[in-house]
């Protein structure tokens, strides 16, 4: 009996699964659950929220269900859930606070069962909303995530969706292709405590959409954040020597069109 009860609870362990893991993200984040296998070897594959089945897949990939498909209308997840087909791993995007709660992986060829813990915190719009910069020509600009960046943070900088910087642990790549070479050049600096970007001697060429992209890894999820900033850039900043020119210029046609109003006076008295 002594050697049986040891034996019981190894299998019992490999079946259930122990404890699960907790997930934490903010709201529009994109999170994805990894199942840690590779579908070819013909794992049948299905995932619950709360107990009820949202996704399947087939080790040969014939069959993927969806929420709706699964479960005869249930449209919590509408149009928000892939699945890997190499992995069967399950991304949910664009997360609400309603999507919060137990999420399990069964695997059916070895009758696992692994769970997630999600939780969804409800954030102030404002923080994700499209953050809009208006540069004078030849101001220099910052575009700052507003996060405390961390070594397994993969950090990509996009501009009207091409990749023109990115930041992975220690290293970092600026402009890699000849488009981004030729627009940006010599102007884009990376800080790697805190992933922002900066834009130096700005064009109207600079105007458009810059995304960041920011991914944590972890052994069983990754988590997707974006942030967005629409750059306008207008004009030519005036340069201190400028402005003191114009300065000059507008005090001399003062004084000129004061003398102007004195002499005319001067004259009609004159001719009084």
């Amino acid at each position: 009996m002594f050697g049986i009860f040891p034996t019981l609870c190894i299998f019992l362990l490999g079946v259930f699964g122990v404890g699960s893991d907790e997930v934490s993200v903010m709201e529009g984040d994109s999170v994805t659950l990894n199942t840690g296998v590779q579908t070819n070897q013909q794992y049948r594959i299905r995932w619950y929220f709360n107990d009820t089945r949202i996704a399947q897949i087939n080790g040969d990939l014939s069959k993927i269900c969806t929420d709706v498909q699964c479960n005869e209308g249930t449209e919590r997840f509408r149009d928000r859930l892939k699945l890997d087909h190499q992995t069967g791993s399950l991304t949910i995007t664009n997360t609400r606070n309603t999507d919060s709660g137990e999420y399990k992986l069964h695997i059916s060829s070895s009758d696992s069962i692994k769970s997630f813990s999600v939780s969804v915190t409800e954030i102030a719009a404002k923080m994700n909303e499209l953050k809009a910069i208006s540069p004078k020509e030849g101001e220099s600009i910052t575009l700052d995530p507003a996060v405390a960046r961390k070594s397994n943070y993969l950090m990509m900088w996009y501009f009207n969706d091409i990749l023109i910087a990115e930041i992975t642990g220690d290293q970092s790549q600026i402009c890699t292709d000849v488009q981004c070479k030729e627009r940006f050049r010599d102007r884009l600096k990376l800080d790697h405590q805190t992933g922002s970007l900066t834009i130096t001697n700005t064009t109207n060429t600079h105007s458009g959409l810059y995304k960041l992209e920011i991914i944590r890894n972890n052994h069983s999820f990754s988590i997707r954040r974006i942030k967005s900033f629409s750059v306008t850039v207008t004009g030519v900043a005036l340069s201190s020597a400028a402005i003191a020119g114009i300065s000059v210029g507008v005090l001399l046609f003062v004084i000129g069109a004061a003398a102007c109003v004195i002499y005319s006076r001067k004259k009609k008295r004159s001719v009084l």
